[in-house]
């Protein structure tokens, strides 16, 4: 297996001990005299052993520690070279800091038992003072690089951990941002649908109308009930534009439409309805005098009402459509049934939304939603939009 180049940074430190301990060398200046090996280039040896270790400190740092201690210790059987032994404390650092958390964890422990071993055998053997100054260099050597390399070590991880955590709390930050901005599109797109596609939808069967029949009659009366709704549609579109420029922070509009707007509604669904043979029916069992539902529940449930009264005009066969609404003590049970088949005269087309808005509004709070064909006894069948809302605002996890 081939090791990786070293960094040029370790080659450079490196090539400074070497040449460090050359110029040592070279004056003569040695850490003793009278050794085993006093021959003159027998310091060398471990100095250019050194120097290869010192190259390889991150690349392999627990193969070069080992290499490293050899050579220190038969440094020691020479007159020594000061370059060798600073080298050797840079190793001991570098296996540390650069080496695998076991190794990093190990390393001090093991250092500082050479330490108390080396001082112990010299004092037993020398029974001097001198022993103690023994063991205190070669804590300086060996313990006090391990253990300045575990404080770096710790320092870095715990710098890197921070990091990491101000990432992970800025992506969480970026997501509920981003969560927080499709809820409130979705919550823009409910409300922009709801108010607007009524009108919308009256005023594309009635232009139909007037288009297709050559009565002046009816021509009129389609164009009376266009400007109607026109007006009434720009009206809340302005309203929908103030609240998005409205700075206040509120989340629903200031003056948000109730289930007590329910007969208005209706009466301008039959007006809308009248030409397609729409008749409207309202059936609230609600008992007087009960207390105020959430704001919110209140606005879905007009809106549903709102949506289901517009995909009638839009869809629904000649016959009545029925508006139910029934409160017991846990929720408001919200029913609109209207003729399902097929219809003669204009009809303007669909895309959907209006069912999902409707799901949506409904999963917010936490209630039931189903809309679907329903067949009767009698063999008839009604589209039928059901939503159970809980009479206290709540969340669907809660």
């Amino acid at each position: 297996m081939r090791l990786p180049r070293p960094p040029r940074d370790d080659l450079l430190i490196a090539l400074a001990g070497l040449v460090g301990g050359l110029l040592l060398w070279s004056f003569g200046l040695y850490t003793t005299d009278d050794r085993i090996f006093d021959q003159r280039w027998a310091p060398l040896v471990p100095l250019a052993v050194m120097t290869v270790a010192e190259a390889g400190r991150r690349v392999a740092p627990q193969t070069v520690l080992i290499i490293g201690t050899v050579a220190v210790a038969a440094d020691q059987f020479t007159n020594g070279s000061l370059a060798t032994v600073l080298m050797f404390t840079d190793v001991v650092y570098a296996a540390v800091v650069y080496g695998t958390p076991a190794q990093a964890r190990r390393i001090p422990y093991s250092t500082a038992l050479v330490t108390v071993g080396v001082t112990v055998v010299f004092l037993v053997w020398w029974q001097n003072a001198i022993a103690l100054l023994v063991g205190a260099l070669t804590g300086i050597v060996s313990f006090l690089p391990a253990v300045t390399g575990s404080i770096v070590r710790n320092h870095r991880e715990a710098a890197e951990a921070a990091r990491l955590r101000a990432e992970q709390t800025a992506l969480l930050a970026e997501m509920d941002r981003a969560q927080a901005v499709t809820a409130e599109r979705s919550r823009m797109a409910r409300e922009l649908h709801d108010m607007v596609a009524n009108h919308l939808s009256a005023i594309a069967i009635h232009s139909t109308a007037a288009l297709s029949l050559d009565d002046p009659a009816t021509t009129r009366q389609a164009l009376t009930v266009i400007r109607e709704n026109s007006v009434d549609g720009l009206a809340e579109m302005r309203r929908l534009i103030g609240l998005l420029r409205d700075s206040s922070g509120d989340t629903e509009p200031a003056a948000a439409p109730t289930l007590a707007g329910l007969e208005a509604l209706l009466a301008q669904a039959r007006t809308n309805g009248e030409s397609s043979g729409l008749g409207f029916a309202l059936e609230d069992t609600r008992p007087a005098g009960e207390e105020a539902l959430p704001a919110p529940v209140e606005l879905a449930a007009y809106r549903i009402v709102q949506e289901s009264l517009t995909n009638a005009l839009k869809h629904a066969a000649p016959g009545t459509v029925a508006v139910f609404l029934a409160r017991d003590a846990r929720a408001l049970t919200v029913r609109v049934s209207s003729p399902y088949g097929d219809r003669p005269g204009p009809r303007a087309p669909g895309s959907g939304a209006g069912l999902v808005g409707m799901r949506e509004r409904v999963a917010l709070l936490g209630g039931e939603f189903e809309a679907g064909p329903v067949s009767a006894g009698d063999g008839t069948k009604t589209w039928q939009v059901r939503a159970v809302l809980p009479a206290e605002e709540r969340t669907p996890d809660a």
